[in-house]
């Protein structure tokens, strides 16, 4: 479950953006998601590509960024390190109260890509599960959105691809209406005990999309009421 939350952090109550509780939460969410079922994550490190429409632009707009890569995009490491914390965390007495573990680090990087933010993500784990324990984590994982059925929910929220070049923002960014979550490449690493790629929608999982879920869940949780 861990695993999936890393990835669901920072895209299910998420979608894809380090700056937004909501984008970073995704691939969390996706390791969380692996978290309750799988040995607990011990550190993570996140190489994560933003897209220029995560800086409100386009390419219109921001001609600078064609053909181009900038690494620095200010207090965005510093959002990826801590947002996911939050998701991870408490509530006591009305306020939020982070969890201490996992370690997590983050580069971040804005590159020439319209939509669909991609992480590169190193985890080690407490006790190291199998690749087939963390696939099968991520394809069985159902959020409370999936158990509700509610109308903007992804069916299959996290999907993994066995193909070595996939995910793809261009290919993958839309599926289940920019709403789901993808994965891949998931394998050993010589430094940490695995690695993959993750990909999010972030204007539609990461942002529009994901306001108008949490909207209903509020409504189908009876935190909001018809008048």
């Amino acid at each position: 479950m861990l695993l999936a939350w890393l990835i669901a952090l920072f895209f299910e109550v998420n979608g894809g953006r380090a700056g937004n509780l909501t984008a970073d939460a995704s691939f969390v969410d996706n390791l969380k998601k692996v978290y309750w079922k799988l040995p607990s994550v011990r550190w993570k490190f996140n190489n994560l590509f933003l897209t220029i429409s995560g800086a409100g632009k386009t390419f219109e707009t921001w001609p600078e960024m064609v053909d181009n890569l900038i690494p620095y995009i200010g207090g965005e490491e510093e959002k990826s390190e801590k947002e996911p914390l939050k998701v991870w965390g408490t509530v006591e007495n009305g306020q939020i109260v982070p969890a201490q573990t996992p370690s997590i680090t983050a580069q971040c990087l804005r590159v020439p890509v319209s939509d669909g933010h991609t992480a590169a993500v190193f985890v080690t784990f407490k006790n190291k599960p199998t690749e087939e324990e963390i696939k099968a984590a991520w394809k069985n994982f159902q959020g409370r959105a999936q158990e509700l059925n509610l109308p903007s929910a992804p069916k299959q929220f996290l999907q993994y691809f066995e193909e070595p070049d996939r995910p793809q923002a261009k290919l993958d960014r839309d599926l289940e209406g920019g709403m789901a979550v993808t994965l891949g490449r998931l394998r050993p690493d010589t430094q940490y005990d695995y690695k993959f790629v993750g990909l999010s929608h972030n204007t539609l999982r990461g942002a529009a999309g994901g306001g108008v879920l949490l909207a209903e869940l509020l409504c189908a949780e009876g935190y909001i009421l018809p008048r």
